[in-house]
């Protein structure tokens, strides 16, 4: 009789262990299906020879899984934003569509062959300490700041005003080959309609600066950013900011340790 309340308890255990990995089991299915969930983008439904235009028939929506996914590939809702451009390169039938294969090509001609459909060419003013030391080429992708005087608190404030936004032209250069080692006092940006009137409208407020990003970043989540004089004053955004700076610095060089020789 006295082994009975051991057995009880146990088989107790044995249950909630069993519970337990049964749980755990299901939440990691439910991880590795949610990574497999598929997502539609779009790939060619032929072939498209190099420097062809492409038409509507042309593409066709198809299923991806969404870890496999990236915001380089054009996603159908942006089809009609792609017909009619040149690919770069040639497509084979199942190729998927990235945006990257509607970039211009050295001896392309005119500027307006290059813009997206749904998309502007605006033209901002420059200095060298405007355009990252002048080192900003075409293809490029930067951020725009604005710096301007508030007008109800008449204080200085600097914004973020566009994020990942690709250099279509530096002065009248609109491939890398052309543009590097040529000064410029002005570089032409592709937007949209309605962040064209934003750039015009902040340029008549103030100045603008452009900050180059890599090419692979797309993380458009951000919040857009805004410094006054206060918050240099204050000093308390910046220990943050530095707090964030040195844990990404320490991610990059973790990465790339191999290649930094250390």
């Amino acid at each position: 009789m006295s082994f009975r309340p051991t057995l009880v308890a146990a088989a107790l255990l044995a249950l909630a262990a069993g519970l337990w990995m049964h749980g755990s089991l299901r939440a990691r299915e439910q991880r590795a299906r949610k990574e497999w969930e598929l997502v539609e983008i779009l790939v060619a439904a032929e072939d498209v020879e190099e420097g062809e235009p492409i038409r509507a028939r042309q593409v066709v929506a198809a299923e991806m899984p969404a870890r496999f996914v990236s915001d380089s590939m054009v996603r159908p809702a942006h089809a009609d934003t792609i017909v009619g451009q040149r690919v770069l390169v040639p497509l084979r039938q199942g190729d998927p569509i990235l945006w990257s294969h509607f970039r211009s090509a050295p001896d392309e001609g005119r500027l307006s062959e290059r813009i997206l459909r749904r998309t502007r060419a605006v033209t901002v003013n420059v200095t060298e300490r405007s355009s990252v030391g002048g080192f900003i080429q075409p293809n490029d992708h930067v951020d725009v700041l604005a710096t301007f005087r508030d007008p109800g608190s008449q204080e200085m404030v600097t914004v973020t005003l566009l994020h990942n936004v690709v250099v279509l032209a530096t002065g009248r250069a609109s491939d890398r080959d052309s543009s590097w080692g040529r000064g410029y006092s002005e570089v032409s940006l592709l937007v949209l309609p309605e962040e064209a009137e934003l750039l015009v409208l902040a340029q008549e407020l103030g100045n603008i600066t452009l900050v180059l990003r890599h090419p692979d970043e797309v993380d458009l989540d951000h919040d857009r950013g805004r410094a006054t004089v206060q918050t240099l004053l204050t000093g308390e955004r910046s220990r943050a900011l530095e707090r964030m700076r040195r844990e990404t610095v320490q991610v990059i060089r973790g990465n790339r340790t191999a290649g930094l020789g250390e």
